[in-house]
């Protein structure tokens, strides 16, 4: 099975991709950093990424979801973020990163559980702020650097999905994740 990640900027249209894709038959493993957000939201809870207890939270549903995921039909699996993208956000806010999460960018490691082309959507040129998605335009710019720099640092090649149509950038996921025999998902 191919796990390929697909990330980038808060507001670049990485969300909308996946729909596509999932709509295409594509089996799509939910982010982490969102629902924790909603949840913590919901629990009185205004901005809980101010707490550096969120990245462990995050990497521990990352984690729950990747193990869920192996159980998943397809040849081919488009995450949605992953724990390099964590790491980036650890580093991003200035949290310390939690032992849990060095211990996942290992595993990772050791067993090359992603392709090690990332799948890098290029923002917009915009942000479209929601209650869980609070960056300007600016921060998501530095946070795109930021997210870039940890996937070099441990390996990974950053594919940019440039900006554009919905339809022509999942065509270029699609082109970029379908083995050469294949024409599916």
């Amino acid at each position: 099975m191919k796990r390929y990640i697909l990330t980038g900027t808060p507001g670049a249209g990485k969300t909308a991709i996946l729909r596509r894709l999932e709509l295409d038959g594509y089996t799509v493993v939910e982010e982490a950093a969102t629902d924790v957000i909603a949840l913590r939201q919901a629990q009185g809870e205004p901005e809980p990424w101010t707490n550096p207890s969120f990245v462990a939270e995050i990497t521990a549903l990352q984690r729950r979801r990747l193990e869920r995921a192996t159980a998943l039909p397809g040849a081919v699996q488009i995450h949605d973020r992953s724990p390099v993208c964590t790491y980036a956000l650890a580093t991003y806010l200035g949290h310390p990163v939690p032992a849990s999460l060095s211990r996942e960018l290992d595993r990772l490691q050791t067993l090359r559980l992603y392709e090690r082309q990332v799948l890098f959507v290029r923002t917009l040129g915009f942000v479209t702020p929601t209650e869980a998605r609070r960056i300007s335009y600016a921060e998501s710019l530095r946070f795109e650097r930021v997210h870039q720099d940890a996937y070099a640092e441990l390996g990974y090649e950053c594919v940019p999905i440039a900006p554009g149509p919905l339809a022509e950038r999942a065509a270029e996921v699609r082109r970029l994740t379908t083995p050469a025999s294949a024409d599916a998902p």
